[in-house]
Order: structure tokens, then sequence, then C-alpha cells
């Protein structure tokens, strides 16, 4: 797009790990900055950046859960400065069950192992709900 970092762009990177303090501190050290957007990826990130700015624009990627986890209001309408775009849409893992199904008719069970730090979405969407695509 023409664009060429320290000419007429600038892009400043910060990586956190999983180190909450660092994250912390680097959420702040972005926002001082003054850059005219923030893309971050993670909820961890998105939810210190927020906790550090609510004017400066936050663009997420891989986001659990926005909605559940706080960072929007909706998907729709995010509200807020935050938007982006979120690792799965909770209202389709039934889809992904029936998927496994028709690729693996011989499947009966099927295990999930998730975190339950992260807030799930509503649980009429759970895939769990569905044990009939398992009949």
């Amino acid at each position: 797009m023409g664009w060429t970092d320290g000419r007429n762009v600038r892009i400043d990177t910060r990586w956190g790990g999983a180190n909450a303090d660092d994250i912390r501190k680097y959420a702040a050290e972005l926002v001082a900055l003054a850059p005219d957007v923030i893309l971050a990826a993670g909820n961890a990130p998105v939810e210190r950046l927020l906790q550090a700015t609510r004017t400066m624009p936050i663009v997420f990627v891989f986001a659990i859960d926005p909605v559940g986890s706080g960072i929007v209001d909706s998907l729709s309408q995010p509200g807020g400065n935050a938007t982006g775009f979120m690792q799965f849409e909770y209202s389709l893992t039934a889809k992904w069950l029936e998927l496994l199904k028709q690729i693996a008719p011989g499947v009966t069970r099927a295990a999930v192992l998730r975190d339950a730090a992260v807030a799930a979405s509503s649980p009429s969407s759970s895939p769990w709900r569905h044990r009939s695509a398992w009949r």
C-alpha cells in the first residue's frame, strides 16, 4: 500500500506473552505513544488496553467470546473503542459436531477441553446441548 515504516507509517510492537505484568506495562506504553489505532491479539491484551484507554481505537484479533468477556457490547454494535474479530463463533459449534460426524461416522463420543476462566457464550449456543447430533 506504499507504506514504509519510519517514513509514512510507524509501527511499534510489544509482545507480552503470557506475562500479565508485561501485558499491563506494554498496554500503558502503547497508549502513551498516542497511536491512531492499536492492534491487539487475544483477550488479555485487549482487556489491559481497555483499562488504559476508552477513547483510542483498538482492533482485536483472536479474541475468545468478546461479548461474554466484556470486550464489546455486541458483535453487530460493539460500542466503545474496541472492535475486531473473534477466534470462534460459538453458535457454530453444533455444526462442528455435525461435520465431524459426516467425516468420521464411526465417532460416537467427543470430549472438550476448554479454559473455564474464559467466558463462554450463552448456554443455548453450546454444542453440548445438541446431543441429538450424535444419535
